[in-house]
């Protein structure tokens, strides 16, 4: 078993299973709305508008707001920023497992 793993090189932002799946979902759809997240999810408004929210405070996340009728519809995509962040995320999780088979 080889140690050389840096536990430092995961990202503590992805490690809600909520935000976790935000990013999943946006990493391989164009975008994503509010709903489609929640049921994808299966979280309640609050919860995920709370993760959401972290999100974006850290830039991987971008935020649209337009209107269906006259019902407004939030959508969101991945940022580069959010992209690159998950990506090198993914990749230590893979590393970590990989040296300690």
């Amino acid at each position: 078993m080889t140690t050389d793993f840096d536990i430092n090189n995961l990202n503590k932002v992805f490690e809600s299973r909520i935000r976790l799946g935000v990013m999943s979902v946006l990493s391989v759809n164009e975008s994503a709305d509010f709903n489609m997240l929640k049921d994808l999810l299966k979280v309640t408004d609050g919860n995920l508008a709370s993760h959401i929210s972290a999100l974006e405070k850290c830039n991987y996340i971008t935020v649209a707001k337009d209107f269906v009728g006259k019902k407004t519809r939030t959508t969101y995509t991945i940022s580069d920023e959010g992209r690159s962040a998950f990506l090198f995320h993914l990749e230590s999780l893979e590393t970590m497992i990989k040296q300690n088979r």
